[in-house]
């Protein structure tokens, strides 16, 4: 892992002599001002390119971008997870304290940005981001790789009853997802779910990247929701495939 800030990379997840370029924001810059829902032209990356942030709602639901895009488009309506074939679009979320997720796949040419918070990550918006890959770019998940990003971790992130019913419901294996479990509260570890997601579709692990940093206990780097009590700032987290032209 790369920490430099403005922005975090991980060498062994892709850089542009692989085709693709990520970047997970820090609170010391986004690496491009933005509008949500309006494509802008990234004047950080070294070719210039579009970077596509939409309306987060906590849901499950993708935007497929796979077609070029220009300044006048606008993205009306919320998603979690972009998903584009397209060289030069950078899609991102924004996050603080939810968990980035970024996916490449090399073969098939497509990459994924994905916002999970834990009504996401219970619901499945990995798993699913994933699936609309193979259905639209016949992506073999076996062919993935997958980033996850600075989050909220189990240091931190105390959760109670309606995170933890419905996990302790869905997943045989909560008891490996929690600490300090108290019954009415215990602090969950999202990176870990993702991380069991990804490999139950099928992601061989030694493709997984994680970047063990939490954004709770690390002020002077990250914004956090949980530890401000407000959206004081958020991190722009995002990939795209290197433009050729």
């Amino acid at each position: 892992m790369a920490v430099s800030a403005p922005v975090i990379t991980v060498p062994a997840f892709g850089s542009a002599h692989d085709g693709v370029r990520h970047f997970f924001g820090t609170r010391h810059r986004t690496p491009v001002a933005y509008e949500t829902g309006v494509p802008l032209l990234d004047s950080v990356a070294r070719d210039r390119t579009w970077t596509l942030s939409v309306k987060q709602v906590h849901g499950t639901d993708a935007l497929i971008v796979d077609r070029p895009i220009t300044r006048a488009d606008r993205f009306e309506g919320g998603w979690d997870a972009l998903i584009t074939d397209q060289p030069g679009v950078t899609v991102a979320v924004r996050t603080a304290d939810c968990v980035p997720v970024l996916l490449y796949d090399r073969r098939r040419k497509a990459v994924a940005s994905v916002h999970a918070g834990w009504r996401g990550a219970l619901a499945g918006i990995v798993p699913k981001t994933i699936e609309l890959m193979v259905a639209r770019f016949a992506v073999q998940p076996s062919d993935l790789r997958v980033s996850i990003g600075p989050s909220a971790g189990p240091c931190c992130y105390e959760v109670d009853h309606a995170v933890l019913d419905p996990l302790r419901h869905s997943r045989p294996d909560w008891p490996a997802l929690v600490r300090d479990d108290r019954g009415s509260k215990a602090r969950l570890d999202l990176k870990a779910l993702v991380r069991r997601q990804t490999s139950e579709i099928g992601i061989p692990q030694e493709q997984i990247t994680v970047v063990n940093v939490c954004t709770i206990c690390h002020p002077a780097l990250f914004y956090s929701y949980r530890r401000e009590g407000r959206v004081k700032g958020t991190m722009l987290n995002g990939i795209s495939l290197v433009s050729r032209s």
